[in-house]
């Protein structure tokens, strides 16, 4: 079974930067990744997604402001968030799909992200 490591996590302004990264413990090139938040009392929701192949999705809540990247290589998945809301406040997990859409790992730990001024 895949682990996977989410950081990169912080306390942001309104209107800034981070940048999160997922760290498989081994390879992930043929899997769908995924990002995925909960905001607190909220249910878990779908973020952004990235085949193999590096065909992407991306929510509407974060369309044209995050981007979601891979490095097969390295087994590292990235989320770039750009122009943060508050209302993008939560803990942050990633997660390995195969294209059945089968989960390959448990729920990590997440990486939390604040954004308040």
């Amino acid at each position: 079974q895949v682990q996977l490591v989410e950081s990169g996590g912080g306390l942001v302004q309104p209107g800034g930067s981070l940048r999160l990264s997922c760290a498989a413990s081994g390879s992930i090139g043929s899997y769908v990744m995924g990002w995925y938040r909960q905001a607190p009392g909220k249910e878990r929701e779908l973020v952004a997604t990235i085949t193999g192949v590096g065909s992407t999705y991306l929510g509407n809540s974060v369309k044209g402001r995050f981007t979601i990247s891979r490095n097969n290589a390295e087994n590292t998945v990235y989320l770039q968030m750009n122009s943060l809301k508050p209302e993008d406040t939560a803990v942050y997990y990633c997660n390995a799909f195969t294209v059945a859409g089968s989960r390959l790992a448990s729920w990590g730990q997440g990486t939390q992200v604040t954004v308040s001024s």
